[in-house]
Order: C-alpha cells, then sequence, then structure tokens
C-alpha cells in the first residue's frame, strides 16, 4: 500500500516562505530558485534543508514491441550499454563523476544472460516484455513486482544515505511504450506524442504511429473499460514500471526526485495516477527533444529547470540539472537575513 505524504501544510510554507522573503535581496528576485528552495524545505519538513548522497538508478529492459520496426535501435544496445554504463565511458557515466552520483545500473528484464559481477544489480522480472502489438507487455503479477523492485533499489541508496534521487531507463523502443502511456493517461492524440525516438526518419515515425495506433485499438477494442494499471501492465516496459515503484518509493520516504526525460516524465505520470502527491516530490531537470515531452510537461503543470535540447535518457537531464538545485539550497542555507546582516530590508 502506497502511503504518500501530502505536503500541504500551510503554518510551515509560511515559515519557509517567510524565511526566503527575508533573505538579502529583493523579494522575490532569486525567482526559480526560491520556489526550488521552498518546495524542498517542505519535502524535508525544515528550514536547513540538504542534500546528501545523490544517486541515479538506471532501469535496463527490453521491449518485445521492438520487433515490429519501432526502432532504429537493434536489442542488443540495451545489454551492450548497460554494461558500458559501468565501464565508465557512457553519457551517464561522465555526468554522474562530475556532479557526484552514484551511479545505480538495474536488470529489470535485459533480453540477455548477464554477468552481475559486473556490478549491474540483478532484478530481472524476465527476459523483455512481450510485443504489446499482440498482447499485453505484462501479466498484472510482472508489473506488481516491477513496483516491489523498483521501490527495493531505493530502499537500498535511502539505507546508504541517499535523500535525493534520480532515474534513468535503457532500453530500444521504450519511447513508443511511453507514447501510448502519455496518449492514454493524459487523453493527448498519440500523433502529438510520437517522436523519433533514437532517430527515426518521417517514414520510420509514419510506421512506428501506424504500428501503435493498432495496438491501442486492439485493445481498446477487447475491452468495455480499462483502469490505470491495465494500462501500464499491457503497454508498459519493465525497467519503467520498475521506475514507477521506485518513484512512489522515494516519496513515501521524502526524497527529492529529479525526474529526467520524456521516458521518465511519463513514468511520473503514470505514477501519479497511482498517487497524485508523488508530483510534490518532483523536481522536473529538463524539458528533452523528444516530440511530446513539452506537451507532456505543459499537462503536468511542471516546470523545467533546463531547455538543452537532449533527448538520450539515462537520467542525463535530470544529473545536469542538480547545480540548480544546489543553488538553491545554498541560498536557502547561506545567505543572511536582513536582520543578520544589519541590513535595511529595502523593499
Amino acid at each position: 500500500m502506497i502511503m504518500i505524504e501530502n505536503l500541504n501544510d500551510p503554518e510551515f510554507q509560511s515559515q519557509v516562505q517567510d524565511k526566503i522573503d527575508n533573505l538579502t535581496k529583493p523579494k522575490g528576485s532569486l525567482g526559480y530558485l526560491e520556489t526550488l528552495a521552498g518546495q524542498i524545505c517542505m519535502i524535508q519538513h525544515t528550514l536547513t534543508p540538504t542534500l546528501k548522497n545523490p544517486c541515479n538508478i538506471l532501469f535496463a529492459a527490453d521491449h518485445g514491441i521492438l520487433a515490429q520496426g519501432v526502432s532504429v535501435s537493434p536489442k542488443e544496445v540495451t545489454w551492450q550499454q548497460s554494461y558500458h554504463f559501468l565501464e565508465g565511458g557512457a553519457g551517464i557515466s561522465f555526468l554522474c563523476r562530475q556532479h557526484g552520483f552514484r551511479l545505480m545500473v538495474v536488470d529489470a528484464g535485459i533480453d540477455h544472460d548477464m554477468d552481475y559481477s559486473s556490478g549491474i544489480i540483478d532484478m530481472k522480472v524476465r527476459k523483455g516484455t512481450r510485443d504489446f502489438s499482440i498482447e499485453s507487455a505484462m501479466t498484472p503479477d510482472e508489473f506488481n513486482l516491477c513496483l516491489q523492485r523498483g521501490a527495493e533499489c531505493v530502499n537500498r541508496v535511502h539505507a546508504d544515505g541517499c535523500n535525493v534521487i534520480s532515474f534513468g531507463e535503457m532500453g530500444c523502443g521504450n519511447t513508443s511504450a511511453s507514447s501510448i502511456w502519455m496518449s492514454l493517461l493524459a487523453g493527448i492524440p498519440l500523433a502529438q506524442c510520437i517522436g523519433a525516438g533514437a532517430g527515426l526518419d518521417s517514414k520510420g515515425v509514419s510506421h512506428k504511429l501506424e504500428v501503435l495506433t493498432g495496438a491501442v485499438q486492439k485493445f481498446k477494442t477487447a475491452r468495455a473499460k480499462y483502469s490505470v494499471k491495465d494500462i501500464l501492465c499491457y503497454f508498459g516496459g519493465l525497467e519503467m514500471a520498475m521506475a514507477v515503484g521506485a518513484m512512489l518509493r522515494a516519496a513515501e520516504l521524502r526524497m527529492v526526485i529529479l525526474v529526467d526525460g520524456f521516458i521518465m516524465t511519463n513514468c511520473m505520470l503514470a505514477a501519479s495516477k497511482l498517487d497524485p502527491k508523488v508530483l510534490q516530490y518532483a523536481v522536473f531537470g529538463h524539458q528533452g527533444d523528444e516530440s511530446g515531452h513539452k506537451i507532456l510537461l505543459e499537462y503536468l503543470h511542471a516546470k523545467p529547470l533546463l531547455i538543452l535540447g537532449l533527448r538520450l535518457g539515462e537520467g542525463s537531464g535530470a544529473v545536469c540539472a542538480y547545480p540548480i538545485v544546489e543553488s538553491a539550497i545554498k541560498m536557502i542555507n547561506e545567505m543572511d537575513s536582513f536582520k543578520k546582516a544589519s541590513v535595511t530590508k529595502y523593499f
């Protein structure tokens, strides 16, 4: 059972705002840093928030829908890149080093016999999802196991003192699953949710739309009504479902959740449909270059910290945005109040 605390506390929020407004600056002059500092104060329920042992958990899995030609990436890239992350030469690898993040790579469902002595964490539920153009990607039991194992991963890093966390993914074909989640959960036309993924040309995008549209029609025709979990099970990826479970658990533990790009924002969307309070713990790292991400952020009323044209995934945009989060914390902890600095309050 999910037990996320509602952060709506007007009395404490007033104390937080009073502290921010009495720092030695014109009221509101540090813009979104002030909003961000206030949010993290509410998450941690303190006027002196801290960021400890940041971690990026990267969930990797394969997708059965890849058999329908919806991606330019061959399936073996998933297992190859999963090793590469921990070898240190991938995009997320240098970013984690630069910003002091622990990188945890989790096998949620890679269709390959992995060598776990490499440091990859074995949470494999099955070897890839089923092809959702033919049948449900996951069973309800598999989906629930993903939620559970995602939560277990968060428990591990939280036990090591982590209170700020980002999530990434690796899974060829996962923009297809994400696009359908977005369309069905947010009520946005599928054509607005679909993009080039890892690099499809216009013909490839058209084929992707045709395949996904057919899968959605088949799903709807077979049932008179369906639940959020039905959607997540039928079209989801194992790594995506695991990220949903991880996000819900991170919120339960009152951790700051840094949300990455298109796929992880869809995971946050999914998590919010299971418990809307999870959004109170979310800091959206960036607006990516994947078609549909801007629309999804607007649907969630989310303000991204960066717009850099990224579409790598892996948690890269969330980790890139971390210094801005650090600045917000330094602002509220290191700036003086007007009273302490003996400066006349001039606004």
